[in-house]
């Protein structure tokens, strides 16, 4: 009886063109098809407590988001990544302070993305100063991205821990990440396979800012098989830089296209800080015309074939990858 109930109330919806209840998981956005959300938030926003499945339509959505419940699940529905484009224009000098730029925060667990572009474009407008301007803002833990395009300049790409330091782990596959300035940074323990990572023309170029504080977190970001490159104009190509003393970042054969610098890494302001002997920089199998192991900053690593194993995606997690299974399954169903 239940179920036939949902069936009328849900068709009595598309029949007047009113938004379909919370009880129906996969919710559709779309500017045009009957009984759909007309915006993203108001989708999220009408979810159960315990999250759902949000449909979005092929367009462009000028909206800034906020997740802050469990298990939602935001997927593109066009042939293509960049069919379905979530897009706002808010930086640090417009919004009050790096953290309140992002296009989309997401702060509750279990988030799923597949299949559409998070683009921050404050840097596309002319006139607007410099800042940080960020596209995606992620502090959730077990947050499983794929084939997601993540377009920015300065902090691209904020993935951090949680509330009161709890720890966020977060796994990244088949997306395209693009910036200069410090555009993959915070203190998540995050896995990157197969990713594309480019950077923008600018006189800096710094793919990561990893932030972790203390020997004892246990925290990171391992780039697994990923692909480094960059435009022909950009300048100071670098792995990184340690955004706090204990910055922890991996890389695991990499083709890197990129012009990077042969001492790869860089510290965090040249001639006045002293962050580079306490991190944990390595590679693993580098290739490519900005590989080059001889000539990298101490103290920086090349890792034996056995040392690199222990930064495998399974030794990573401590063994539990059955949410990144979970959630790569439902991705793929679409």
């Amino acid at each position: 009886m239940k179920a036939l109930l949902a069936a009328i109330m849900i068709a009595g919806c598309l029949l007047t063109g009113a938004a379909p209840p919370a009880q129906a998981r996969d919710l559709i956005v779309s500017a045009s098809e009957r009984g759909a959300y007309r915006s993203v938030q108001a989708a999220i926003d009408a979810l159960p407590a315990d999250g759902g499945v949000v449909r979005i339509a092929p367009g462009t959505w000028r909206e800034k988001l906020t997740i802050s419940g469990p298990g939602v699940t935001l997927i593109g529905t066009g042939k293509r990544p960049d069919a379905t484009i979530l897009v706002y224009g808010d930086s640090a000098k417009s919004a009050g302070g790096t953290f309140n730029s992002a296009t989309v925060t997401a702060s509750g667990d279990d988030l799923r993305i597949a299949n559409l572009t998070i683009q921050n474009d404050w840097w596309l407008v002319p006139g607007n100063p410099p800042s940080q301007a960020v596209a995606l803002s992620l502090t959730g833990d077990r947050a499983v991205v794929t084939r997601v395009r993540l377009l920015g300049h300065q902090d691209t790409l904020f993935a951090n821990k949680g509330k009161n330091g709890r720890m966020a782990r977060h796994y990244f596959s088949n997306c395209y990440i693009e910036g200069h300035v410090d555009f993959i940074f915070g203190n998540a323990k995050a896995y990157f396979r197969e990713c594309r990572i480019h950077g923008l023309a600018h006189g800096d170029v710094w793919y990561t800012a990893q932030s972790r504080a203390s020997a004892e977190e246990d925290s990171g970001y391992v780039f697994d098989r990923c692909t480094l490159t960059a435009d022909p104009a950009a300048r100071n190509v670098s792995l990184g830089r340690p955004w706090r003393d204990y910055a922890s970042v991996v890389f695991l054969r990499t083709r890197m296209d990129a012009q990077v610098m042969p001492e790869g890494w860089r510290e965090w302001y040249p001639g006045t800080s002293n962050r580079l002997p306490t991190t944990r920089y390595a590679e693993y199998r580098s290739f490519g015309r900005g590989a080059n192991p001889a000539a990298r900053a101490a103290p920086a690593r090349q890792l034996t074939r056995e040392e690199a194993a222990g930064w495998s995606l399974r030794r990573f997690f401590d063994g539990d990858i059955g949410w990144i299974d979970a959630g790569l399954k439902q991705l793929r169903r679409g």
